[in-house]
């Protein structure tokens, strides 16, 4: 199977006169998670991304994940210690879970068929009860027609979704994003009348599936590459970005089988909708596809800086731009202009001796894929590549993002350069920074001067990112280790559960419950104290 589909989750989240102009112009600096409440209602718990939850207590460093029942791969409850409760996944899970309003929202494959209407191979959303694990309803997608290269077999959901009151808020592997009730069609029926049609799929052998209360219920749908001709890279996996009335997202444009061309270097890189309508509002303009390395992985930040509002984005060029989230007309297209761009690449990685260095060399130029993360008025992003092109030469940046322009000499504060290539987002606590490498190396460094305290290397392949909360960090590996390290300047092993399946989904934290996804099961583990 391809790697890339994977990074996508731990990552590796109207029309023009509808938008609420003063939503976006006004909207403060994100709140942190102990100001809006115990749910991690979308990727990085806020817009700010930083992998941290600060209200946690009481969150064990190690837990009994338990034995299936003979002969199932369900877990038997009696064998476990520490869970509230273990729920079954598909064969590959590769979307970090949201929790908001009791209910867990998590995507899988369909290779553990929760319902036998859907057969073979589906994009899964499951809406999970948080209390027991229970499934409440599924959004089950199929594949498009076209085949891996933009929809690649058993991967499954890749987005973390974003939820916010009433709505769920999905971009699919099929590059569209969705607007959906969190009560599914058990809740009734708004808006998008089709659901029937839409999960038979399209081509001469589709015919509409019967729904049920197990259902989705689709609000809207907005296709990327059917109104923007976006030609997406094996999946799509942008996590939503909701801001005042608008939802941003990144349209994932990028190479075709070849690995060399861009089949729509046109389309946006990013785009604006409105929430409520699915309308299209105004699109990017950093023109970037002919730029585009690989593909566009990385998902939206969001914060303000000196009073000016910025989205921040990790590109697929190797840059890090911060854009306005409010649109200005250039000529008859409303567009989301960049403010700054910053290269997370140095000259040395582009030529050595006046010969260039080709992608995807070890110790060439990479993308962005972990979303940057904003901390104390200062954009954190590092590099990295699809996992297939093997390990290779990362960097960490610090960037000044009050800056305008071409800022790669004027914004840069530090850059640590004994990271190799990452996927994973960090997580920033008291000024220090814990961020995981691909090749399986924890970095410890300093948030303001970029100095490295400590290392740990988990002699694992790292997709997922880390997850810091209750004085703890944790982190998954590829063979299913799931490590627990204390805060801190002076490295501190606390414990490693061995879980029975690759860890590639990140943690996360909602409600005295920590939640962990492998590959096939999805953990709840209470904190010590809670009923």
């Amino acid at each position: 199977m391809n790697a890339i589909a994977r990074i996508l989750t731990s990552l590796v989240c109207a029309a023009p006169v509808l938008i609420s102009m003063a939503a976006c112009a006004d909207t403060p600096r994100p709140a942190a998670l102990a100001e809006v409440g115990a749910d991690w209602p979308q990727w990085g718990g806020n817009p700010s991304r930083n992998m941290y939850h600060p209200g946690a207590k009481g969150v064990p460093a190690t837990f009994e994940p338990g034995k299936p029942f003979p002969g199932k791969e369900d877990i038997d409850p009696a064998t476990t210690k520490g869970l509230r409760w273990v729920a079954k996944l598909g064969s590959q899970s590769f979307g970090t879970p949201t929790v908001s309003g009791g209910r867990i929202f998590v995507g899988t494959n369909n290779e553990a068929p929760r319902d036998p209407k859907f057969k073979g191979d589906k994009n899964c959303l499951y809406c999970l009860d948080e209390k027991t694990g229970k499934l409440l309803w599924q959004l089950a997608t199929p594949k498009l027609e076209s085949g891996k290269v933009n929809d690649w077999e058993f991967v499954g959901m890749t987005c973390s979704p974003t939820v916010e009151g009433n709505y769920v808020y999905v971009v699919t592997p099929r590059c569209e994003v969705l607007c959906l009730t969190v009560k599914g069609l058990a809740g009734g029926n708004e808006g998008f009348q089709d659901e029937a049609k839409y999960l038979g799929g399209v081509g001469a052998n589709a015919s509409p599936i019967p729904t049920g209360p197990t259902d989705a219920d689709i609000v809207w749908r907005f296709d990327m590459m059917e109104e923007l001709g976006v030609f997406h890279h094996n999946a799509a996996n942008s996590s939503p970005l909701i801001i005042g009335d608008t939802i941003y997202v990144v349209t994932s444009n990028g190479q075709d089988w070849s690995h060399v061309n861009v089949p729509a270097p046109k389309a946006p890189s990013l785009i604006a909708l409105d929430k409520k309508t699915g309308k299209f509002i105004a699109e990017d303009d950093l023109q970037q596809g002919p730029r585009i390395l690989h593909g566009l992985w990385s998902s939206l930040s969001y914060g303000s800086f000196d009073g000016k509002n910025q989205l921040v984005y990790g590109g697929g060029d190797g840059w890090c731009y911060g854009i306005e989230p409010v649109p200005t007309k250039i000529g008859d297209v409303d567009t989301l202009k960049k403010i700054w761009w910053y290269d997370c690449n140095p000259a040395d990685r582009k030529s050595r001796n006046g010969k260039a260095i080709k992608y995807p060399a070890y110790d060439g130029v990479s993308e962005l894929i972990a979303s940057p993360v904003l901390y104390k008025g200062k954009v954190y992003a590092q590099v990295g590549q699809d996992p297939e092109h093997g390990e290779g030469l990362g960097l960490l940046h610090c960037i000044d993002p009050t800056k305008t322009g071409d800022i790669t000499t004027s914004g840069k504060v530090w850059s640590y350069d004994a990271i190799r290539r990452s996927i994973s987002t960090m997580s920033i606590v008291d000024d220090l920074i814990y961020v995981a490498d691909f090749s399986g190396t924890v970095h410890c460094v300093d948030a303001l001067t970029g100095k490295a305290y400590w290392t740990h290397d988990l002699k694992e392949k790292v997709w997922s990112s880390t997850y810091a909360l209750d004085g703890k960090v944790f982190i998954g590996d590829e063979k299913g280790n799931f490590t627990c390290l204390a805060l801190g300047k002076t490295k501190q092993v606390l414990g490693v559960t061995a879980l029975p399946a690759s860890v590639i989904a990140s943690p996360i934290y909602a409600n005295r419950t920590l939640f962990v996804t492998t590959n096939t099961h999805l953990y709840a583990v209470a904190a010590e104290g809670s009923k």
